[in-house]
């Protein structure tokens, strides 16, 4: 029995999950000092969705924001969200470029890299597992938590004792729709300590309305860090709420060492901040409500909002329930995979055209197709065969790890770009999103050469020629 460890998401999960991942550097620096002192065991400030976000709506490298972070955190150590060999992005990367970002996150500032993939196919895990050892960091193996017929504690046990046996050096069960019940919990929990001798995360969302009850019952069977997020970004489909967390273990042997009036100081900060993103209209109240249904359907708070603007798209708001009734029909003929990057978006969009379209699967997209091939892993479960027929036909299903089929392209993406290289990250960045980075170093050199100009046009008023 110890004190349990708190990692704050504000800086990532939690204004991905409320406000679209539009938080900006310029409004996380003022208050990292603070931060600092406070005695969180972690911060997560990087990976997900912010590296697109911040190339593609803030005009920000999200290079310079880990450096300036990093500046910034002197004592607390700092995290990422990696996508397995999909670092990132929504598709498969091959070995070299997987190796390059890990070297490169852990050499710009990140300490602790977690690292899931959306089918748990342990495979799909290797080469970022090895590049954060070797690079120094500290690999968290996350587990992708769902529920299905296949999806049991064993199943659940096996995954975590794969992922000791590739020598993470802690392991989290990351709950991404909420659908983590307690008394479930505490079982897992138990279980996974039982078979694995490392420190154990968990990591939910407050969707269902049920977290804080998880988060309490995986602390009495020996987990040893939570994910929380400070409460003007808390709850909601974001992460419990840090303060009534911390609160809620007063008097207990697990309560955090943490400086509590630091975080409430902490807290005030982000009052004003969430204030702003109200007015702004980042902050929408369909995000703050708790929706049971998330137990009925595992749907993400992520998934759901992408759902909505889709079928607006489509001016076909009114099949919305029908959508959410498809999705689990989609996702057991599919071998039930877990309801996370990539796979909910998947799932979501396939559901949407069955249920648009004349008849089920005559609409698929591409990225479907290539899961069904097994060009994404290996699902817990087998995919129907006649679905499987109806989506690729007679084609030949991969059964090898993936990323075997991908040749070395970083010379590649390298020679693509020379024009525009500033720095080696550069490369990486449009190894991910080639189109949004092209646009970002196209304004950054536009930028640079007026500055230039403009410096130029300053010293010959002050020196005429």
């Amino acid at each position: 029995m110890s004190r349990v460890k708190i990692v704050d998401t504000v800086f990532r999960d939690a204004h991905q999950s409320l406000i679209a991942t539009r938080m900006k550097t310029e409004e996380m620096l003022p208050i990292a000092e603070k931060m600092d002192k406070a005695g969180y065991y972690a911060l997560e400030i990087w990976g997900g969705a912010t590296f697109d976000s911040c190339l593609r709506f803030l005009n920000e490298d999200p290079w310079d924001r880990l450096r300036e972070m990093r500046k910034a955190f002197k004592n607390t150590k700092l995290q990422m969200l990696l996508r397995g060999q999909n670092l990132l992005g929504y598709k498969h990367y091959p070995d070299d470029v997987v190796e390059e970002f890990v070297r490169l996150s852990i050499k710009n500032g990140i300490d602790i890299i977690r690292i899931f993939d959306a089918l748990n196919d342990l495979r799909n895990l290797e080469t970022s597992i090895k590049a954060t050892k070797k690079y120094g960091g500290h690999a968290q193996g996350a587990i992708s938590y769902t529920i299905s017929p296949v999806h049991n504690i064993n199943y659940y046990v096996e995954v975590a004792k794969g992922m000791a046996e590739m020598g993470v050096d802690s392991i989290c069960i990351k709950d991404m729709s909420g659908i983590l019940l307690p008394y479930a919990a505490y079982e897992l929990v138990s279980e996974i300590k039982k078979a694995v001798d490392l420190p154990l995360e968990i990591h939910s969302h407050f969707t269902s309305g049920i977290a804080n009850q998880t988060y309490m019952k995986a602390i009495e069977a020996g987990a040893d860090i939570i994910d929380t997020a400070i409460s003007p970004l808390g709850n909601g489909t974001s992460q419990p709420a840090t303060e009534p967390m911390i609160a809620s273990l007063e008097g207990s042997p697990y309560y955090p060492d943490i400086d509590f009036n630091t975080i409430l100081e902490v807290s005030d900060y982000f009052k004003t901040l969430r204030t702003k993103y109200e007015k702004e209209g980042l902050l929408d109240n369909k995000v703050l409500t708790v929706d049971i249904n998330t137990l009925k359907y595992q749907v993400p708070g992520g998934m759901l909002s992408n759902l909505v603007s889709q079928l607006k798209a489509q001016n076909s708001e009114d099949k919305y329930e029908d959508v959410l009734k498809e999705i689990p029909r989609v996702r057991e003929e599919l071998g039930f995979p877990p309801l996370v990057t990539p796979m909910s978006q998947m799932v979501g969009t396939q559901a949407l055209f069955n249920v648009l379209s004349t008849e089920r699967y005559k609409m698929v997209p591409n990225e479907v197709k290539n899961y069904v091939k097994g060009l994404y892993g290996k699902p817990a479960a087998p995919i129907n065969e006649d679905i499987k027929r109806l989506i690729i036909g007679d084609e030949e299903v991969f059964e090898g790890r993936p990323a075997d089929l991908l040749k070395p392209e970083l010379d590649k993406y390298r020679n693509e770009i020379n024009e525009y290289i500033e720095q080696e990250e550069d490369v990486l960045t449009y190894a991910l999103f080639p189109q949004v980075a092209l646009n970002f170093f196209k304004q950054r050199m536009a930028s640079k050469y007026k500055i230039e100009t403009d410096l130029l046009n300053e010293e010959e008023k002050t020196h005429p020629i």
